[in-house]
């Protein structure tokens, strides 16, 4: 039992708060029954499960504990709620949370692709965004999210957070222009496609090719020219109020959903 919050092994598990920690171990912290679960569903590499007795009171939890025990390659360590709360981001910790090792993919898990929904994300700065797009990319079965350039950690707590446990089950990429543009070339049966407020297509107007990329722009700028060029198709999302804008998780959950239907009516 550990009742120190200053002790050395906790004070290192509250760094991977911090993105240089996290990208020096290559790790993150997962809190909360319904991430840690979804961990485990998803047999993510679980180094530690951190729990404390007094404020894990589901059956749920204990049950994960128990599993936890019986896989040697985990370890468990049993903190009490003081030291759970000084790693804690919730306002209620539910007592427990994981280390767990990142995974990322690359492009090449998803050459030869024959149908289904790929997303690129440009330069995404927020994390909450990051996580909400995941969670929406898992409900209609996105195949990869690709993220371009400077984007932000989707290891990040607001993104694990947010992606409500999609984190561990949609493959996440990093790349770039140049390695974007020479995938494309050679996987020519995806068909990019972008949104920008200046294109004359409406989205709800337009049919979506099976296999397609999703290419959406960060919060700020939107699509930049250079990954616009990449896109056989342009489409906009109609503005009628006052604002010139929609939040990016927003806009990327109406476009997903979209595609989705008209994926589904053309089966």
């Amino acid at each position: 039992m550990i009742t120190s919050t200053a002790n050395p092994h906790i004070k290192s598990v509250r760094k991977l708060n911090d993105s240089k920690e996290r990208g020096l171990t290559n790790t993150f912290l997962a809190e909360g029954l319904r991430v840690v679960g979804q961990a485990f569903d998803s047999h993510a590499q679980i180094l530690e499960l951190i729990i404390s007795d007094e404020l894990l009171i589901s059956e749920y939890g204990k049950k994960l504990v128990r599993r936890a025990e019986n896989e040697q390659s985990i370890t468990v360590t049993q903190v009490s709620p003081e030291v759970f709360a000084s790693l804690a981001r919730k306002d209620k910790p539910q007592g427990i949370a994981a280390v767990i090792r990142q995974k990322w993919s690359d492009l090449t898990k998803f050459r030869g692709l024959t149908d289904g929904v790929l997303v690129s994300l440009e330069s995404v700065q927020n994390p909450g965004n990051l996580g909400t797009i995941l969670r929406t990319c898992d409900a209609v079965g996105v195949q990869g999210l690709l993220l371009l350039d400077h984007s932000t950690d989707p290891y990040d707590p607001a993104a694990i957070k947010a992606s409500m446990g999609a984190i561990f089950t949609v493959p996440i990429a990093r790349t770039n222009l140049e390695e974007l543009e020479q995938f494309l070339k050679s996987e020519t049966q995806i068909s990019p496609l972008g949104t920008s407020d200046k294109a004359e297509r409406d989205y709800y107007d337009t049919r979506y090719p099976d296999p397609i990329l999703l290419m959406m722009g960060s919060e700020r700028e939107g699509l930049s020219p250079e990954y616009a060029r990449l896109c056989r198709n342009m489409v906009s999302i109609p503005m009628l109020g006052a604002c010139d804008s929609l939040n990016l998780s927003v806009a990327t959950g109406i476009m997903l959903y979209q595609i989705h239907q008209s994926h589904k009516r053309n089966l």
